[in-house]
């Protein structure tokens, strides 16, 4: 798996996250956001302070709300910024 180098938080509950193989992907929270405890990440605010997680192995808000760098790979669409 591919580790994470950068992630951001876009408008409409989207995650912009950067690969170490430069593959870009495109991740919609809005599915996860009545699921505990991601509830938290419906303040605005408070979801655009994710970050990447020391090594790269995923992201996180808190202790409590993460994601694997495998759902993002997976589960992530793949986009372009061109």
């Amino acid at each position: 798996m591919y580790k994470i180098i950068d992630v951001k938080a876009a408008d409409d509950y989207k995650l912009i996250i950067t690969f170490e193989n430069g593959v870009i992907k495109e991740y919609d929270m809005k599915q996860k956001l009545d699921e505990w405890p991601f509830e938290m990440l419906k303040n605005k605010a408070y979801f655009k302070t994710v970050k990447v997680d020391v090594g790269g192995y995923g992201i996180s808000w808190n202790s409590d709300i993460d994601l694997s760098e495998y759902e993002l790979w997976v589960n992530g669409k793949s986009i372009s910024l061109a």
